[in-house]
């Protein structure tokens, strides 16, 4: 009988490890081709891992709460008749290679494997302090650049439970050579399962009777990393305006009816919104860009996120890929598909990659305006508010009136080292003006 390698996917481009969340199919159970066997989560996304063949389970290699590098085997599976077991996809691992320098080279060479058809399950571990995990390549890492368990305990690490990754090793070394490591060295804790970041405020904490403490699911833990990284990296700007969306209102409201009858679906704000968006960047492409080191990257294609509320109260931002070539009618059913899918946790890893800017809508939780964190590494953010019936001033050809009219607020966080006031003021502007002069006579 022959035997078929399940290995960790590959989940995105930044992704190198996944945890596994649940076996869902046991071990001697029959799997049918592409049919779910097991549920992980990485930093971006839960997902569910297919079968490559139709067999039979013979071995999970991993627990329920596992974290597990990508290309590593995860189980076995027992096919009926002899056939190529999957050492060729381990010909093909999907890992991505780190710039060559110095420390990167001597990363490299403590990869755990260097026989693409070698099978090795990892059954090493290694405890530090307070109980901290270290996977055998960090050790190996450590043993041959000469770090010693103490300071080993002491770096900040991002993986699960703190746990060091192999990036964490890159940065540190680098830091190391260069004289800085002021910020990654830290004393030795007891209690280094918890993240580092919540440490060091637990002495100001008044913990006494009538107090209830709630453990951040794994989800709020990376929107908690993410938003602290983004506020260290950029040095956020917000712009206001408020636009009139009177014609916008009264459209929906007259077409939606028989949009859904005819879609089978609602059309929401969202998409005039993105629409809006796609018209202004083309008059500001610098916004629609990504900044390393100091390198600036101008992207043509135009890739928005849109923030998207979970039951949990978390927030996901999954990415409509190429905005500049599709209409309103498009970008409703590329809207109402992702909101869906994020809503039902079905988000696929490219889903949620490659953003060039992203919308969040606060309005829909009857906020007028709000100071949004950018999505890293892009440079903009935009919120729109909720629209608010006001007495406004309107100009018209007779003269001046008042007249009670649908307004709304839109904020524009932006990264100043590449967005200026100018630029991102003026580019805030003419998203307003793009949705004053909406056509209320247009037909979708």
């Amino acid at each position: 009988m022959a035997r078929t390698d399940l290995i960790m996917p590959k989940m995105g481009e930044s992704i190198m490890e996944a945890t596994i969340l649940k076996w869902l199919k046991k071990e001697g159970e029959n799997v049918g081709l592409d049919e779910p066997i097991l549920e992980i989560a990485t930093d971006k996304v839960d997902s569910e891992v297919p079968s490559p063949v139709e067999g039979v389970i013979g071995e999970h290699l991993f627990k329920e709460g596992d974290v597990v590098e990508v290309g590593k085997v995860i189980a076995y599976i027992n096919t009926g008749s002899e056939s190529e077991s999957s050492d060729s996809l381990l010909d093909e691992k999907p890992k991505k290679e780190l710039a060559e320098s110095p420390v990167s080279a001597n990363i490299k060479k403590h990869e755990i494997s260097n026989n693409s058809h070698e099978r090795i399950v990892p059954v090493l571990s290694r405890n530090g302090q307070g109980g901290r995990f270290y996977s055998p390549l960090v050790l190996n890492i450590a043993k041959t650049e000469g770090i010693e368990m103490g300071e080993l305990d002491a770096i900040a690490g991002t993986g699960r439970n703190n746990r060091l990754t192999k990036k964490d090793m890159l940065v540190f070394l680098k830091k190391k050579q260069s004289g800085d490591i002021i910020h990654e060295i830290k004393e030795p804790d007891t209690q280094l399962n918890k993240p580092i970041e919540y440490q060091q405020h637990e002495q100001n904490l008044n913990i006494g009777t009538g107090v209830e403490i709630i453990e951040m699911d794994r989800m709020r833990k990376l929107i908690a990393e993410h938003m602290v990284n983004s506020k260290k990296v950029s040095p956020h700007v917000t712009s206001f305006v408020e636009a009139d969306v009177t014609n916008i209102v009264n459209w929906r409201n007259k077409i939606k009816e028989e949009f859904q009858k005819r879609e089978g679906q609602k059309i929401t704000f969202t998409p005039i919104f993105i629409e809006a968006m796609v018209k202004a960047i083309r008059d500001f492409p610098m916004v629609n860009v990504s900044l390393k080191d100091t390198q600036i990257y101008k992207y043509n294609n135009i890739n928005v996120g849109m923030a998207v509320a979970l039951p949990s109260g978390n927030l996901i931002v999954p990415v409509i890929k190429n905005t500049e070539s599709k209409n309103l009618l498009g970008l409703t059913k590329d809207v109402n598909e992702l909101s869906n899918k994020a809503r039902n946790n079905k988000l696929k890893p490219d889903d949620i990659e490659g953003g060039t800017i992203t919308l969040t809508n606060v309005g829909t939780f009857g906020n007028l305006m709000g100071t949004p964190i950018i999505n890293q590494p892009q440079v903009a953010i935009l919120a729109t508010g909720a629209i608010k019936k006001k007495p406004v001033v309107v100009e018209t050809e007779t003269g001046d009136m008042i007249g009670i009219r649908h307004m709304m607020f839109l904020s524009l966080s932006y990264d100043h080292r590449v967005v200026d006031g100018s630029l991102g003021g003026a580019f805030l502007r003419r998203i307003a003006d793009h949705l004053e002069q909406f056509n209320p006579e247009q037909n979708i």
